[in-house]
């Protein structure tokens, strides 16, 4: 292995019952620097990355992982061995315990004993110190919960860095972040390659590979694909050796011809149900019509999530404003109520309020609509297959069977799943925030289709996306949030990037009115 070479995967091979995930995958890692890694959902990156930190024990896999000019050998099945030597990794789901402090979470089960009770004052000075060196701005004594999910992120890589990581794994660690949080985190990551640390960056997002990586593996169907210098790719390449044909649009061009108005909002107001002094919703007024795809666009904290949630009965407290579904004022007091007036929501987090995960595919599918295969207190289980099974294969989810757990998807066809379920309630709105997050770019087409073909069957689509080509590409009227309030409405002939920019950070003067 040559010195400045600090990682090698070599021939690595691992199974599962009837699936190969990784297939004789080879590449190395060059010592101090930040390799990207991208691929399809089920493209073999978590497979990967779990050998690597210890989650799938040595001997459970066929190959070579070479790690410092020695073969790395992890066999307690857990990421402690890893972190021993050198290795941690910062998932997507951020693993923090929300109720204690920043110092307490980085110590937690390592904190500094002295004659059996723990030095607080170490603690936090230790937990300065790693703060102070690699530049995180985060307060050592803050709780978790108060603290935003930039900085939960930074006390994450807090957390790996302090065990003296040499090697950080970081896994879509953008996908909640906001545009000034994530030039934020990439800062962190280049002084980290100034300190020595070799980043693993793993992204959805192909953009973000040439801001901050210097390689680029790509990884299809569990093998290695290429392994090139960043600067030798653009996105067109990744999205080629990713998807192994050529995609000439990223957003499928639809024949969307909306109709008359279904939805309107008029100057809603909401107050946060656990603090009632804090409106969440300041004034929001919109319209959406028959067969048409608004996308709401906004900074983080705009207020998107709370409107749709609210209008969805789950969040927020109504207390000025109307809602009209079809020319009648309606109320909304809870999501059963939302799915009698035929409002559907699938939601920003598909894993904590989309899915349950050791349940059934099938039963994922069916759970919102249970009573249209109940009678007397009984479930037609022949019923329910069969309308599941036909949702199931009009969304193409890839699965064994539909009795299979719904975490043993992948991210892109979990949507699918949460799509399905809130499609079978016949939904006249179905309001979408996010619904590509954490998804490989061929499954983004896959949904965008989902969605065209939805919208030109009459169904209203609102989506909330935190990427705005994705909000221009998709939509076809824009409207924007503000610090919980509507600032305007954009047909997508006149939007752009800049005016949605302008209207969301307040440098547009002048509202632009509903059109």
């Amino acid at each position: 292995m040559e010195n400045n070479v600090i990682l090698e995967f070599k021939n690595v091979t691992k199974k599962f019952p009837g699936i190969t995930a990784l297939d004789d995958v080879s590449f190395s890692i060059r010592r101090g620097e930040i390799h990207g890694i991208c691929g399809e959902n089920g493209a073999g990156k978590s497979t990967l990355m779990k050998i690597l930190s210890g989650v799938y024990p040595w001997g459970s896999y066929e190959g070579q992982v070479i790690y410092e000019g020695h073969e790395l050998k992890l066999v307690d099945r857990s990421i402690h061995q890893a972190g021993q030597e050198g290795i941690a990794i910062v998932y997507q789901e951020l693993t923090l315990v929300p109720s204690i402090t920043v110092g307490e979470n980085i110590y937690l089960g390592k904190e500094p004993v002295e004659f059996g009770v723990i030095n607080w004052d170490k603690l936090y000075a230790d937990t300065q110190q790693v703060l102070d060196k690699y530049h995180l701005d985060v307060p050592a004594r803050g709780i978790v919960r108060h603290l935003g999910v930039g900085k939960m992120q930074m006390t994450e890589i807090a957390k790996a860095l302090a065990e003296n990581a040499k090697v950080l794994i970081l896994d879509e660690p953008t996908s909640a972040l906001a545009e000034a949080e994530i030039e934020q985190l990439m800062e962190i990551l280049r002084g980290l390659k100034q300190h020595g640390v070799t980043c693993i960056y793993i992204s959805h997002k192909l953009e973000e590979f040439f801001k901050i990586t210097d390689s680029i593996t790509v990884l299809r169907d569990g093998k290695t694909v290429i392994t090139r210098p960043a600067r030798e790719l653009n996105v067109e390449a990744l999205v080629h050796n990713m998807v192994g044909r050529e995609m000439k649009e990223r957003f499928p061009k639809g024949n969307r011809k909306p109709g008359e108005v279904i939805l309107e909002v008029e100057d809603l107001h909401a107050i946060d149900p656990e603090d009632p002094s804090y409106e969440v919703l300041k004034g929001v007024s919109f319209n959406l019509r028959r067969g048409e795809i608004l996308g709401i666009a906004g900074l983080m904290g705009s207020g998107r999530t709370e409107l749709v949630m609210t209008l969805f009965g789950e969040y927020g407290k109504i207390n000025k404003g109307k809602i009209k579904l079809n020319g009648r004022e309606i109320t909304v007091p809870n999501s059963r109520e939302a799915m009698l007036q035929g409002i559907s929501l699938v939601p920003e987090d598909r894993k904590m309020h989309g899915l349950v995960l050791i349940q059934s595919i099938l039963r994922n599918i069916s759970l919102a609509n249970l009573d249209q295969f109940s009678s007397l207190f009984r479930i037609n289980d022949s019923a329910e297959l069969k309308v599941s099974t036909d949702f199931a294969k009009s969304l193409a989810i890839k699965a064994s069977n539909l009795n299979a757990p719904a975490d043993s998807l992948s991210g892109g066809n979990q949507q699918k799943v949460v799509i399905s379920k809130w499609l079978m309630s016949q939904p006249k709105v179905l309001i979408m925030d996010d619904p590509t997050r954490g998804i490989d770019v061929g499954t983004k087409y896959e949904i965008y289709k989902i969605m065209n073909d939805l919208s030109e069957k009459g169904i209203a689509i609102i989506m909330i996306s935190s990427e705005l080509e994705e909000v221009l590409g998709m939509s076809d009227r824009v409207m924007v949030m503000r610090e919980g309030r509507s600032v305007g409405t954009l047909d997508i002939a006149e939007a752009t990037q800049e005016k949605i920019m302008a209207l969301a950070t307040g440098i547009a003067s002048q509202p632009i009115p509903e059109r």
